[in-house]
């Protein structure tokens, strides 16, 4: 469940970057590389937590990162190809 939370807050940011791209007249494909910098900025930091706090090995823990990070990124990549 963490992880669909995560992920939704991975939308979420793309949301907020993608609208105030909109709002000040910029293109999306000029806003994807800031949004996959903050966005790979928090989901290194849910890493970080769930092998400092959480308990959990970096090998358990990476291939829920690459969820994190990819399922939002590529849905930010995708609407910032269609949008040109």
């Amino acid at each position: 469940m963490h992880t669909v939370l995560v992920i939704l807050g991975g939308l979420g940011l793309l949301t907020l970057i993608y609208g105030i791209a909109l709002w000040r007249g910029r293109s999306l494909r000029r806003a994807f590389p800031v949004y996959a910098v903050l966005w790979a900025v928090a989901a290194a930091i849910n890493l970080w937590v769930g092998v400092a706090h959480a308990g959990y090995s970096l090998a358990e823990e990476f291939p829920i990162f690459v969820v994190v990070f990819g399922v939002p990124c590529a849905i930010a990549w995708l609407l910032a190809w269609r949008s040109a």
